[in-house]
């Protein structure tokens, strides 16, 4: 009995030694994904501030012309897959969004005058037809994440989202006590 016993517990050492093995393994690709989230956010900042500085570098060295202010008045080109989501402000429209992202606010802008309340990422994917495969859902967690840091959708503590506008400050804005 005594030898059995003793496989036993040689047995549940091995898998204990495996099961820390594995958290050491865990601990060590979380922190090699963040460092990885961290320069992926750092060089999407970078790239729309390049956008931002040559917008305004371009809009002070042109001079408004008859040409260029009926260029204002006639609407804006449409936006394509993969463009910039511009912090939301009142008279804002939605056409400035790219495709993907204007129909995740029709997803969730379908909902509220139903009185239906906010959805998680896997059930707008379910909502906008496509397979709820996680790089699908990831994908579209990531979009609405990026809509609700810049003022176009509320996302709740849940991790679900919900129809709502707030201008959103700017990176020169001063925040208030």
């Amino acid at each position: 009995m005594a030898s059995v016993l003793g496989m036993l517990e040689e047995r549940e050492t091995t898998a204990r030694v495996r099961v820390e093995g594995l958290r050491e393994e865990v601990a060590r690709l979380a922190g090699v994904l963040e460092a990885a989230e961290i320069e992926l956010d750092r060089r999407a900042i970078a790239r729309e501030e390049l956008v931002e500085a040559l917008a305004a570098s371009a809009a002070e060295t042109t001079a408004v012309t008859g040409v260029e202010a009926e260029r204002e008045t006639a609407p804006a080109p449409a936006p394509v897959p993969g463009s910039i989501v511009p912090p939301w402000r009142e008279g804002l429209p939605v056409t400035v969004l790219a495709p993907d992202y204007q129909r995740i606010l029709d997803v969730l802008e379908e909902r509220q005058p139903a009185g239906q309340g906010p959805l998680k990422a896997k059930e707008i994917t379910v909502e906008l037809g496509l397979q709820t495969t996680p790089a699908k859902v990831e994908g579209v967690r990531s979009k609405a994440r990026r809509l609700a840091e810049r003022g176009w959708l509320v996302q709740e503590t849940s991790g679900m989202f919900s129809v709502g506008r707030r201008p959103v400050p700017g990176p020169d804005a001063v925040p208030s006590a």
